[in-house]
C-alpha cells in the first residue's frame, strides 16, 4: 500500500478519499467498530448513555432509542451561492452552488460528488448573544435597519457598511473607496464607517466566524470574503447559511469512505493498532493483530501516535437533549447561537449548535443542543452557564472535555502526518484547513480543488448506484 490511514474520522476520511481519486493505493484502519470515530454520531439513544456511562436506560419519554443519531462533534456545513446543480441521482435541485468559492467542504463535496450519497436540510436560524439576550443575526440592508441588535444610528452606518463588502470588487477600484485589500486592516475598516465594539464583535464573531480578535490587525480583505461567503450562502437559501446531512454528521465520513473504496481503497473497522514500523526514521508500515501491512505514507489522528503530538488546549462540550426549541428563536427547529467573547468576559466564544427531529437525529418532538467553548478554567461545565441559560429546561446532559492536540512532526522525515484535534466552532472551515495543511505536506503540492474532480465515467459508472 503507498498510503496509510488511521481512524475513519472525516479528516482522514476526506483525505483517503482525495488521494484514491488521484491515483494512490489506500489502506485505510480503525480500532473502532464504526465509521466516524470521533465525529461519529451516535446511535442507538442507549449507546450514548453507554458512552457517558450514565446508569440506567433512557426514560420512555425519549421515544425510541433507534430514532437518535446524537453527534459526538457539534459542527454545521458553511454552503454559498445563488444558483442550483440539478442532482441526477434523485431528480431533484440540489442544496449546492456551482459557484466557485462556496464553504470549502461544501467545494470538496461537490467536486468528488459525494453529495449523491447524502441529503441535507437547511438550518433555520443564526443568532448572536448581547447581553444575556439572542438577536437574529443581521446580514442584509433590511435586516440591519430593523434589528434590535443596533441603536438607529449605528443601523445606519452597519448598513452602509453591508452594501461596501456586497459592492467590494478587486477588479473594480472604484468599489474600494480607498481601502486598500493588502494594507488596509479590518480595524481600519471599522472605524471608517465608524462602527462600535458591540458591531464589531458580531461581525467579527458571528458573520466572518473568527474565533478571536487577531483579525482585527490583519489585511481586511480576508474578513470581506468571509461576510461575502455568510451573506451570499444567506441569499440563496433565506434562513441562514448552514446545512446538515440528515441522519447526522456522521454520514459525512460515510460518504468519503465510499469514494476511497469506488477507487480502490480498501477500509477495514475494528482493527487494533500495535505497532507503527520505522526504518530510519521513516515509517515503512504498521502492525496489527500479529500482521504487518506496509506504507510509505501514514495519516492519522493524534491518539494513535501521542509522541509526535502536544497539547495545545482543551474543549468543553455539553450535549442537551430538551422537549422544546430555544427560546426567542421563532421556535426553529434548527439554528446556531455564538456568543462573543467579549459579552462573557472570555477569551473565546460560546457556541451553540441545535437540531431536531426534522434532521432525523432525535424522536419525534425532541431537540438536541450541543454547547462547546475553549476550556478556560478549573470548573468548565459552569464556563458554559450562558449557553445552558438558554436552553432551559434540559432533560439530559453529557458533558465531555477533550484534550486538544496540535502535530509536532510536521512529516518531512517521518512521513507520518498528524491532524490535529477538533477545535470548539460548530463549523467545517478550520476543520477543511487542516485537512489542505496535511494534503499539501504529505504531497509536496498546493491543494488543488480541481483535482478532486471526478469524470462523468467515474460517476456514473458506480454500479453500486444503478
Amino acid at each position: 500500500m503507498c498510503l496509510l490511514c488511521f481512524s475513519v474520522v472525516l479528516f482522514e476520511c476526506i483525505l483517503s478519499g482525495i488521494m484514491s481519486v488521484k491515483g494512490k493505493k489506500v489502506l485505510h484502519m480503525d480500532r473502532n467498530s464504526y465509521y466516524g470515530a470521533e465525529s461519529a454520531s451516535i446511535t442507538p439513544l442507549e449507546d450514548l448513555y453507554k458512552r457517558f456511562s450514565l446508569p440506567g436506560k433512557p426514560p420512555e419519554s425519549m421515544g425510541r432509542g433507534r430514532d437518535w443519531s446524537v453527534d459526538l462533534i457539534p459542527k454545521f456545513l458553511m454552503a454559498n451561492g445563488r444558483k442550483a446543480i440539478w442532482h441526477s441521482r434523485y431528480n431533484t435541485e440540489c442544496l449546492f452552488s456551482s459557484r466557485l468559492y462556496p464553504g470549502q467542504l461544501v467545494r470538496m463535496l461537490l467536486i468528488t460528488q459525494v453529495t449523491r450519497y447524502l441529503d441535507f436540510k437547511v438550518i433555520e436560524g443564526s443568532f448572536v448573544y448581547k447581553k444575556g439576550a439572542i438577536y437574529k443575526v443581521p446580514v442584509t440592508e433590511t435586516e440591519a435597519l430593523a434589528s434590535s441588535l443596533m441603536g438607529i444610528f449605528e443601523k445606519r452606518r452597519f448598513r452602509n457598511f453591508l452594501i461596501f463588502v456586497a459592492n467590494y470588487d478587486l477588479n473594480d477600484p472604484k468599489t474600494m473607496e480607498g481601502v486598500d485589500p493588502n494594507k488596509s486592516t479590518m480595524r481600519d475598516l471599522y472605524k471608517k464607517f465608524s462602527l462600535g465594539q458591540d458591531v464589531m464583535d458580531f461581525t467579527g464573531h458571528a458573520l466572518a466566524l473568527y474565533r478571536t480578535d487577531d483579525y482585527l490587525d490583519q489585511p481586511c480583505i480576508n474578513t470581506i470574503n468571509r461576510i461575502k461567503l455568510y451573506s451570499e450562502s444567506l441569499a440563496r437559501y433565506g434562513k441562514s447559511p448552514y446545512l446538515y446531512p440528515l441522519y447526522g454528521l456522521g454520514e459525512l465520513p460515510q460518504g468519503f469512505a465510499r469514494l476511497s473504496a469506488i477507487y480502490g481503497g480498501t477500509y477495514m473497522l475494528n482493527k487494533p493498532i500495535e505497532e507503527i514500523v520505522m526504518e530510519n526514521g521513516k515509517v515503512v508500515g504498521v502492525k496489527s493483530e500479529g500482521e504487518i501491512a506496509r506504507c510509505k505514507q501514514l495519516i492519522c489522528d493524534p491518539s494513535y501516535i501521542m509522541d509526535r503530538v502536544s497539547k495545545v488546549g482543551q474543549v468543553v462540550r455539553i450535549i442537551c437533549v430538551m422537549s422544546h426549541p430555544i427560546k426567542n428563536t421563532g421556535d426553529v427547529n434548527s439554528c446556531q447561537i455564538i456568543i462573543p467573547q467579549i459579552q462573557v468576559n472570555r477569551k473565546h466564544d460560546i457556541y451553540v449548535c441545535m437540531i431536531s427531529s426534522a434532521h432525523n437525529v432525535a424522536a419525534q418532538g425532541k431537540y438536541v443542543a450541543i454547547a462547546s467553548s475553549v476550556v478556560e478554567t478549573n470548573d468548565p461545565e459552569k464556563e458554559l452557564k450562558p449557553a445552558l441559560d438558554l436552553l432551559e429546561p434540559i432533560e439530559q446532559k453529557f458533558v465531555s472535555i477533550s484534550d486538544q492536540y496540535a502535530p509536532t512532526d510536521m512529516g518531512k522525515d517521518s512521513q507520518i502526518f498528524i491532524s490535529r484535534t477538533y477545535d470548539a466552532t460548530t463549523h467545517f472551515e478550520t476543520t477543511c484547513d487542516d485537512i489542505k495543511d496535511i494534503y499539501e505536506r504529505a504531497m509536496g503540492t498546493e491543494f488543488d480543488f480541481a483535482e478532486m474532480e471526478r469524470t462523468k465515467n467515474d460517476i456514473f459508472g458506480d454500479a453500486g448506484d444503478q
